[in-house]
């Protein structure tokens, strides 16, 4: 009989009743070969005994084991756990269970994720890149033993790859025409990694629209964000109130930085927004709870997870090579009182 501290196997239970592997594991699948005084027996002692069935032997059996494999950079903020929260939804409803991992920015660890979800047999993995993955050489191992590889939000500048991802080009360019119309003419960018595609379109938003408007570029008004939390808006917002000519507007490439840079400015005299108008990007739920309100982009989180899983199931019905698919979802400009330096443009209620 099994030890109580082994996990019982189909061998411990045709060991205990003197029959083969292969018969346990027929009646255990209700096979019609093995009779039904055979299938009680073995029943009732895998009851006693607290057998379960090995799900990734039972995997490797059938070729697919039903689960998507899911890596997030962070589950931080509200934005990502919108979008697992979005592609559980539907990967429930197609009979898929979900397994969650968090890579925390490091590509070492993502890497990892990639190699426990690959020998886990899952039909798919979902993937938001770290923000330091520069080596795609791990993501073109999924494809290449046939597994649908879908990433979303972050993903890699190559043809081939499948996602799904907000246009945060158009988002933040919709942030800055909301600015200058405003009235803003020194407007300052908090920003985020180059090497992510998110946070790289938002400062070429930034950029294009000041052309555009016939502003000039100034590089003192762009601080790199540490990280994405309060702690290193703040530290940024220092940095601007040095400048010998201070910015009249501030757009955060994450909602975060921004309510650190409000606290600044509240803490320094400076009124938001009649002296510096304020933005961020996410629309994260604190942003409505903060006096004045902040202005952000919604970036449709759960939109985006029922998207991803959508494409997922799609390459899971085609029989050729997963060739390269990109959805692309329409963010929306949710204007509050952080940004309305002349009161001009009306708030929605959000």
């Amino acid at each position: 009989m099994a030890k109580s501290n082994k996990r019982t196997s189909i061998a411990d239970l045709a060991q205990e009743l003197g029959l083969s592997v292969s018969t346990i594991s027929r009646a255990l699948n209700n096979a019609f070969d093995v009779s039904e005084a055979t299938k009680a027996q073995v029943w009732a002692l895998a009851e006693k005994l607290n057998y379960q069935p090995n799900s990734l032997a039972a995997a490797l059996r059938r070729g697919r084991s039903n689960m998507l494999g899911v890596i997030v950079p962070h589950i931080n903020g509200a934005f990502f756990p919108a979008v697992v929260h979005g592609i559980e939804e539907v990967a429930s409803q197609a009979g898929f269970s979900v397994l969650i991992c968090q890579s925390t920015e490091d590509v070492a660890r993502e890497k990892k994720h990639v190699e426990a979800l690959l020998k886990a047999q899952v039909d798919g993995i979902l993937v938001s890149m770290s923000n330091t993955t520069q080596d795609f050489a791990h993501f073109e191992r999924v494809r290449s033993q046939g597994t649908p590889l879908v990433f979303f939000d972050r993903m890699p500048d190559f043809p081939q790859a499948c996602g799904v991802v907000a246009n945060d080009y158009r988002g933040a360019y919709q942030v800055m025409e909301h600015l200058i119309a405003q009235g803003c003419r020194r407007i300052a960018h908090l920003a985020g990694p180059q090497t992510v595609n998110t946070t790289l379109d938002r400062f070429r938003a930034y950029q294009d629209a000041l052309l555009a408007h016939g502003l000039p570029y100034d590089p003192s008004l762009v601080v790199p964000l540490a990280n994405s939390g309060v702690e290193a808006g703040g530290a940024a917002m220092q940095q601007l109130l040095q400048l010998p000519s201070r910015p009249d507007a501030v757009f955060s490439a994450y909602d975060f930085p921004a309510g650190g840079a409000m606290q600044v400015l509240e803490e320094r005299g400076f009124r938001v927004p009649e002296d510096i108008a304020l933005a961020g990007f996410s629309n994260e739920p604190f942003t409505t709870m903060v006096k004045p309100r902040l202005t952000s982009v919604d970036q449709r989180g759960k939109q985006m997870g029922e998207a991803a899983v959508q494409l997922f199931l799609q390459l899971v019905k085609r029989s050729e090579v997963f060739t390269g698919q990109r959805i692309v979802l329409k963010p929306q400009l949710v204007v509050r009182e952080s940004s309305l330096h002349k009161q001009k443009e009306p708030v929605l209620p959000r």
